[in-house]
């Protein structure tokens, strides 16, 4: 990422979906968004809140157990949280191809274990951290060419 970096302070859950819609806003079908953060900082809220805009109506939930989750909105939206991969040595070397194609926007949660699988694929990053109580800090960097 190189893109010049945005910031912002958040005092709610719901601030912190906010934050997600107006990511969504920038998103074209065949983006990845990384999502990255300790546990408990709003990743998945973030996330909720981009797929809420990109018309996503059911529940919005983690996959962690699962991986990956696909949603139907105005476009198909792919939301991984890979934080129980150590590695993607050992897993099917098609683990993401599922979730990462150019009709999907792709939202991962815990990416650092996909860098080389996600280079060059980023359109955004999002860093989120705790800011005491309920605030949160949230990041954004746009990878350098991306609107």
């Amino acid at each position: 990422m190189s893109g010049a970096a945005k910031s912002c302070e958040t005092a709610s859950a719901a601030e912190t979906e906010a934050v997600g819609a107006r990511i969504a806003q920038r998103l074209r079908p065949g983006d990845v968004v990384v999502v990255s953060g300790d546990v408990g900082a709003g990743k998945t809220t973030l996330i909720r809140g981009a797929c809420r805009a990109l018309g996503v109506e059911g529940p919005v939930t983690s996959p962690t157990f699962t991986i990956g989750q696909r949603y139907s909105g105005r476009v198909p939206v792919s939301h991984l949280d890979l934080y129980r991969l150590t590695d993607l040595e050992r897993e099917d070397p098609a683990l993401l191809d599922d979730y990462l194609d150019a009709a999907s926007i792709a939202l991962v949660e815990w990416p650092a274990v996909a860098e080389p699988q996600l280079a060059g694929r980023e359109a955004l990053e999002a860093r989120l951290s705790h800011a005491g109580g309920d605030r949160r800090r949230i990041e954004v960097v746009g990878a350098s060419g991306h609107r």
